[in-house]
């Protein structure tokens, strides 16, 4: 995937998702979402990019630990991360 425009398209494609519906799990704003898809913007701040990941609760596998924050802590070396919003049995 060449960048986060691509990104969004695809996740409100599959997810059945407006601009509006990406902008408040995510936290960041239609508009910007919306120059983001076009090209016009691209989102190149860190915190702009964890706050996406958080808001679509992307994996811990697919992002590694240096695009965690606080509330999603990583596991120690070598545990597993547990699925969010599922707390263990």
């Amino acid at each position: 995937m060449r960048d986060f425009g691509t990104f969004c398209v695809l996740v409100r494609r599959l997810g059945g998702l407006r601009q509006e519906d990406l902008a408040t799990l995510t936290g960041l704003g239609q508009s910007f979402l919306s120059m983001l898809e076009s090209g016009v913007r691209r989102l190149t701040s860190i915190d702009k990019i964890i706050m996406m990941l958080d808001g679509l609760d992307v994996p811990i596998e697919l992002t590694g630990p240096m695009l965690r924050t606080p509330a999603h802590p990583t596991p120690p070396h070598g545990e597993p991360s547990e699925p969010l919003g599922h707390p263990p049995l």
